[in-house]
């Protein structure tokens, strides 16, 4: 085992349309995908097609769903280790004018325990804070190891304050600031202070603000994608976490500002296209964003 991932899953369905119709009114989408969703989840996909494959703790259901899934993880030859539900969950996702409104359906009610996993040599973790006790209970015994243990702070979950303690790199939401009414150089004091080595907050087009190895605050940009090539936003900071993992993995003695960049390229090829599994980069499509696109100016 190479990395631990663990998230809840979904089945994304992903579609383009006008208009969302009400009542009795019917419409035809414009375009659409299925695939794999979660934040965790997505991101050990990205991991795993860039060449770094993981392991995934995640929900699973014995249904036709959720066998979709586990045929989807099996192409790209992760190591599903299910925590059982009666149902899969489902995501309805519409991508609009670089925005995108979700309707989810959750089941997260474990109808067993947690997996126990024997990890080896297993080298990184990360998680999104689903699976409250089992995301507490792998990030403590990595912490013992001495192991890296990466954050996806997309949301204020009950477990996100006590499970930063033992968390090396977080990268949050905005979001994460809103709902803790923080501004983002104030959610970075608060990262700092509970000992996470390498933090920073993403901001979609306004790039991400973080602190390094040093402790130095600066600010990432974004790339300025013209407007017309922008599909789908939704997914693209679970393919950056999951290039940063790769890039870790792969590559563990570079500095974090390389692995953020190389993030970077690959969220920005993500929303050229719709739904996840499209989304998916290889090392070459990263490589090749740098050249294609500028940074915006940051102000």
């Amino acid at each position: 085992m190479e990395a631990l991932f663990i998230g809840h899953a979904y089945i994304d369905v992903t579609f383009v349309a006008d208009d969302m119709p009400r009542g009795d009114e019917k419409s035809v989408a414009k375009d659409y995908a299925v695939a794999f969703g979660g934040n965790a989840t997505t991101a050990a996909f990205c991991c795993a097609k860039l060449g770094v494959i993981p392991d995934l703790i995640t929900t699973n259901s014995n249904d036709w769903l959720g066998r979709m899934f586990m045929d989807m993880a099996a192409k790209y030859g992760i190591s599903v280790h299910p925590r059982k539900v009666r149902r899969s969950s489902l995501s309805f996702i519409m991508p609009k004018d670089g925005k995108r409104a979700i309707v989810r359906a959750r089941d997260d009610e474990y109808l067993h325990p947690y997996p126990h996993l024997n990890l080896g040599n297993c080298r990184a973790l990360h998680l999104d804070g689903h699976l409250a006790d089992a995301a507490l209970y792998y990030a403590k015994e990595f912490r013992k190891l001495g192991r890296l243990v990466s954050l996806d702070g997309g949301g204020l979950r009950s477990n996100t304050d006590e499970l930063l303690n033992y968390v090396d790199v977080a990268v949050v939401a905005e979001r994460l600031c809103e709902q803790m009414n923080l501004s983002e150089t104030e959610m970075l004091d608060y990262l700092k202070g509970k000992g996470c080595k390498i933090a920073g907050v993403t901001a979609g087009e306004r790039g991400m603000l973080w602190y390094d190895e040093s402790g130095k605050v600066q600010r990432l940009p974004a790339l300025n994608v013209p407007k017309a090539s922008v599909v789908d936003t939704n997914g693209a900071g679970d393919i950056f976490h999951g290039a940063y993992m790769y890039s870790y993995l792969s590559r563990p003695l570079s500095r974090w500002e390389e692995h953020f960049r190389f993030a970077r390229g690959a969220s920005t090829h993500a929303i050229q296209f719709l739904g996840n599994e499209a989304k998916l980069p290889t090392r070459a499509d990263v490589e090749s964003i740098e050249t294609r696109f500028q940074p915006v100016a940051v102000s």
